[in-house]
């Protein structure tokens, strides 16, 4: 199925490095070894993706605190009128650090929690403590004037605590919580059979989600998995179906590499030496992910139009085929 291309990706997720003081179980970037681009370097980047009309820059990594540099970048970010966030563990976040990300132009900032139990999410993430420093993160960003929001990782310790997560996010007055639906990639797919759910249970985990979407008010409750289209649910006002990536975002690794997404390792360009409108526009790799093809059972799927095929990295990652039909569907 073709979709409308638009002229340049609205966001960059733009992962500025690859180190990190967790152990997460599930990581897609501890097996990344590339080198890190320098500021000067990652500025003189941003600028092209600014003059090509991306409109969003999201800092992740690794853990992107960890580089010394990351409020200059921001600023060079910031300065160049868009609008900047980031992904961290929360665990370098006091006052301080956090008046200065709201001074060098972060508007919003999400926290990882796994678990409204610290035991889970310090067991999660293998640092122990790490649950009450990014509670406390929240509370300090929330202080400095910073938007928030929680990213839970869907996994077996988890997936039946939707109500216990969701009390857990409006205790903390974030604005978002993120249940992302787990990845087969790096560590995500050498720890998959303990990790990861069976497609009966992630139905009834989304089926679950979706009965508190839109109830609690001041909550969004993101849920960024294709395949709950085949519970019913459509979003008229989403400019693409299916996955968003290659078609509203694109992924930069450290190194400056280009990839559709961060779980998808198909280099695709580089943006140091590359035309980020050029990649966009003339990429194999986007062609094929905004044309998928139904495959298997897809291709008699009345969800289909809706899902296209679900999430393109699990369907690489499991099969080597973005075509295949998503390992997590449950659909017959």
């Amino acid at each position: 199925m073709s979709e409308i291309v638009l002229k340049a990706p609205l966001t960059i997720n733009w992962a500025v490095n690859n180190t990190c003081n967790f152990h997460c179980r599930h990581c897609y970037s501890r097996v990344d070894t590339a080198a890190e681009l320098d500021s000067a370097t990652l500025c003189g980047c941003m600028a092209k993706v600014a003059a090509a009309g991306v409109m969003a820059v999201n800092f992740g990594g690794g853990e992107p605190l960890l580089r010394p540099d990351i409020l200059e970048i921001a600023r060079c970010a910031s300065g160049l009128r868009m609008a900047v966030s980031m992904n961290s563990n929360g665990y370098l976040i006091d006052a301080d650090k956090a008046a200065a990300l709201k001074e060098a132009g972060f508007t919003k900032v999400g926290i990882s929690i796994d678990s409204h139990e610290p035991a889970l999410h310090d067991a999660f993430r293998g640092v122990e403590g790490s649950h009450q420093r990014a509670v406390a993160a929240l509370r300090h960003l929330r202080a400095a004037g910073i938007r928030t929001s929680i990213s839970t990782v869907i996994c077996t310790f988890n997936h039946t605590h939707v109500s216990e997560l969701i009390q857990f996010a409006t205790l903390h007055q974030v604005g978002q919580l993120n249940f992302h639906n787990f990845k087969c990639s790096g560590l995500g797919l050498a720890n998959k059979d303990e990790l990861d759910l069976t497609p009966e249970q992630w139905r009834e985990f989304y089926r679950e989600a979706l009965k508190a979407k839109g109830t609690v008010p001041g909550l969004d409750i993101s849920l960024d998995d294709p395949i709950i289209a085949s519970l019913g649910l459509t979003d008229a006002s989403k400019p693409v179906k299916g996955s968003v990536c290659g078609k509203l975002s694109l992924n930069i690794k450290s190194n400056g590499d280009i990839t559709p997404c961060g779980f998808i390792p198909l280099v695709i360009g580089n943006i140091v030496k590359d035309d980020l409108k050029e990649v966009w526009r003339t990429s194999p790799v986007l062609y094929k992910m905004r044309n998928k093809q139904p495959m298997g059972k897809c291709a008699g799927c009345d969800s289909y139009e809706e899902c296209i095929g679900g999430c393109s990295a699990r369907a690489l990652a499991m099969t080597g085929d973005i075509n295949s039909p998503d390992p997590h569907c449950w659909v017959p």
